[in-house]
């Protein structure tokens, strides 16, 4: 396109793609966040008693049945209260459904064929529907009706015996990286299956489970066990497991993570930080004799990074080999460098507006719009007008707890 050749549309790419989203806590809602945020019209689907168990997890709470956590994965969608364990549920969630491009979930793997959200269940009424299920362990198996959390899939795909220092217990992340993987390979499915039912006028079932997800992510260690046998433990300072310099040091104030793993980084930093003696110290010559002795270089590099504070060695280093200062949370968040990645929408219980984070995509180098999640029930109405129900039909549906 011409350098100031306006766009066709400004319309969001997923604009006009309806969702169905039958989901709670973190995972599937992590994961239609993004569709909803890239402009997909997304019904988050919610039990009338309570609605996403999300809404009620604390600390922080938005009045009643909204949460920061809540709030944290559930921007730009809409509300809908549904029972579907009820017939009339099933009716008016089968009536949507043939509104819709794509169901998805994160139930437990044997709920999905129970709840009708199955494309075998649903492809009678609309034969080009995407099914996306998250669970756990998979809906096939042993451990399909078996309940289960990020917690878990890291512990027994191995995440906790590579995390933390090698004195230390069984360690965790500190956050629910799984459920973001999952959630994320979830849109990456729903994507991927909304083109092939658009070229074909067919959908059918994808699967991912926060299991599987997590086994995926071991990654290069995954094949270096498969192929050499070799089982990565953990190493000290958060290093690297076969490359050094590439951890943290101690600084006057604080920590710095240097990666001068590639030989012309080791080079620059030598010289950088006023010690190019060691370029030429037998023992730190090569990337082989730089691992074997890395406790005696740790040792070394401690005692002149912590001569100076952090700010010092990242802007001394920066741009010149990979370094980044250690933050806390706090100081991640107040960092002026990632101002654009903090957002304020509109909330009805925050006058001054609710801080949340801006999507990490750019289009045309701008963030995604944003509005704040929904609260519950809030589409509910609408909705169901849109299908064509009335007032009364809506009074009577309340009234018996279906919506």
């Amino acid at each position: 396109m011409a350098e100031g050749q306006p766009h066709l549309t400004d319309a969001l790419p997923l604009t006009g793609t309806r969702i169905l989203a039958s989901e709670q806590y973190g995972a599937g809602p992590y994961g239609t966040m993004f569709l909803a945020q890239l402009g997909a019209e997304v019904i988050k689907i919610e039990p009338p008693k309570g609605g996403d168990s999300a809404r009620g997890a604390g600390p922080f709470y938005l009045g009643e049945n909204d949460s920061l956590f809540y709030q944290t994965f559930n921007l730009n969608k809409r509300s809908l209260t549904l029972d579907l364990r009820v017939a009339e549920g099933q009716a008016i969630f089968r009536k949507l459904v043939t509104t819709a491009h794509a169901v998805t979930n994160n139930a437990r793997g044997d709920l999905p064929a129970k709840l009708g959200l199955t494309y075998d269940a649903l492809k009678d009424i609309n034969p080009a529907i995407t099914c996306v299920h998250a669970s756990a362990y998979g809906r096939a198996g042993e451990r399909a009706s078996w309940p289960g959390y990020d917690y878990l899939a890291q512990a027994e795909a191995g995440f906790m015996s590579v995390t933390g220092a090698p004195e230390d217990p069984p360690t965790r992340f500190g956050l629910s990286m799984v459920d973001f993987m999952t959630g994320t390979m979830l849109a990456t499915a729903t994507l991927a299956g909304l083109m092939e039912a658009r070229a074909t006028g067919i959908g059918r079932d994808w699967d991912i489970s926060l299991l599987d997800a997590a086994l995926h992510q071991t990654s290069y260690p995954a094949l270096w066990y498969l192929n050499e046998g070799f089982v990565t433990g953990r190493a000290p300072r958060s290093a690297h497991p076969s490359v050094t310099p590439s951890q943290t040091f101690r600084t006057a104030d604080g920590w710095v993570f240097v990666m001068a793993q590639l030989p012309k980084f080791w080079a620059i930093l030598a010289d950088a930080i006023g010690a190019p003696h060691l370029k030429d110290d037998a023992r730190f010559a090569t990337i082989p004799a730089r691992l074997e002795n890395r406790e005696a270089l740790t040792v070394i590099l401690d005692g002149i990074f912590l001569q100076h504070p952090t700010a010092y060695w990242v802007v001394g280093l920066g741009g010149k080999l990979p370094v980044a200062p250690v933050f806390a949370i706090d100081q991640a968040l107040d960092n002026p460098r990632v101002a654009d990645m903090i957002d304020t929408v509109t909330h009805a219980d925050k006058p001054d507006g609710l801080r949340i984070l801006a999507n990490p995509i750019k289009r045309d180098g701008a963030r995604l719009p944003n509005r704040a999640s929904p609260k519950l029930g809030a589409d509910t109405d609408a909705i169901l007008g849109e299908i064509g129900l009335d007032a009364q039909d809506i009074a009577e549906l309340r009234a018996a707890g279906t919506v």
